[in-house]
């Protein structure tokens, strides 16, 4: 099957590159900006030119960010193209309407690369829900914050030099915003607790919180309680509520996500029947996405359904189900709660920011 390429960056051209030799898939247009007299293939900055052209059967968004990606992947699925794209933000912004226009068109909508990178969670994810009740899914799915506090956990130092570490090495963003508050994380959850739970959630209604205020006395703090802190996602069902939240969360240091270290991702489902599965791996990168990407488009020549669940039902967002213990520093004192309810725990940290105070929120996982 013919593939049109819309963006050639790091991701895009790792996936044009794992598609050379096969026989099954092709690249044979590039959306670019520029020129690129390497490729053998078409290249265009028309992409009308790429819907006009029936011989092309998938199109491949990596281009990122709201528009035109989002005007590109709609009109490409009423030309009946399938879309394969790794745009977390736009799919989470357009969820309801995305999948309803792929039902209607009679094409395939995938986007496993937008949470996960290079590990196969969301088709593990969708194939589980079929399979059983998922109960819970949480896990680590920000590569550039499990960077950044796995070398402050090992080495102590502090947050802005970490920061400029990971820009220096291409982990972070000139603008960090999204990764170390939490929203890039925040998108990942909404895919998910959509897939397990059959549901569809408002980004905004899920409470987060990021890294920023993050000081190195909470990291001596830590150490005495004997455990590290990994920035974390978390949504579970509650009879028939749905809680999700993004919230820095202190594991004991022994634990398998304690010791997730660099930018790896770990990621945990629930069953009610058959349990805990666990799936770890490179969260980002050219080729590990790139490979996501490719398996989406293989699912698609072999005819898979047009988007992972047949359902998604609005659910709002409860956190007053879920419960347990929390860090908050505010100010210079910080203190350990007794069990609290995850709304109370943001609730506090926000009272806290709104009268200028520094605050620090850490969820405690417990042994």
């Amino acid at each position: 099957m013919n593939i049109a390429l819309l963006g050639f960056g790091t991701v895009g051209k790792a996936f044009y590159e794992l598609t050379l030799g096969r026989s099954d898939l092709r690249v044979t247009s590039v959306l670019s900006r520029r020129p690129r007299p390497e490729l053998p293939c078409t290249v265009t900055n028309d992409f009308d030119e790429i819907v006009r052209d029936r011989s092309v059967g998938i199109v491949v968004e990596v281009m990122g960010g709201l528009e035109p990606a989002y005007r590109y992947i709609c009109a490409a699925m009423r030309a009946g193209k399938h879309v394969v794209t790794a745009n977390k933000q736009l799919v989470c912004a357009h969820y309801d309407e995305l999948l309803e226009l792929a039902k209607e068109c009679g094409v395939s909508l995938r986007c496993t690369a937008a949470a996960g990178g290079g590990i196969p969670w969301l088709t593990s994810l969708s194939r589980a829900a079929r399979l059983d009740e998922i109960t819970a899914v949480g896990g680590i799915l920000n590569g550039t914050t499990n960077y950044m506090l796995s070398a402050m956990t090992a080495s102590g130092v502090d947050y802005t030099t970490c920061l400029r570490e990971a820009q220096a090495l291409g982990y972070a963003e000139a603008d960090p915003t999204a990764d170390v508050e939490g929203y890039d994380a925040r998108r990942k959850l909404v895919l998910s607790a959509n897939l397990a739970f059959g549901a569809s959630v408002r980004e905004e209604e899920i409470p987060c919180f990021g890294i920023s205020s993050v000081e190195e006395k909470d990291f001596a703090a830590w150490r005495e309680l004997g455990r590290v802190c990994k920035l974390f996602v978390r949504a579970e069902r509650h009879e028939g509520r749905v809680s999700a939240f993004v919230c820095p969360t202190l594991f004991p240091a022994a634990s398998p996500v304690a010791q997730t270290n660099g930018t790896g991702n770990l990621v945990t489902l629930r069953g009610a029947r058959f349990g805990e599965l666990s799936f770890s791996g490179a969260g980002a990168g050219g080729y590990p996405t790139g490979s996501s990407v490719l398996s989406d488009c293989v699912d698609v020549i072999e005819g898979c359904p047009s988007f992972y669940v047949s359902r998604h039902e609005a659910k709002h967002i409860d956190n007053s189900a879920a419960a347990g213990r929390f860090y908050l520093r505010m100010g210079s004192e910080a203190v350990c709660t007794g069990p609290i309810t995850v709304a109370e725990a943001f609730a506090r940290a926000e009272r806290a920011r709104s009268c200028g105070e520094p605050v620090f929120l850490a969820r405690i996982e417990e042994e």
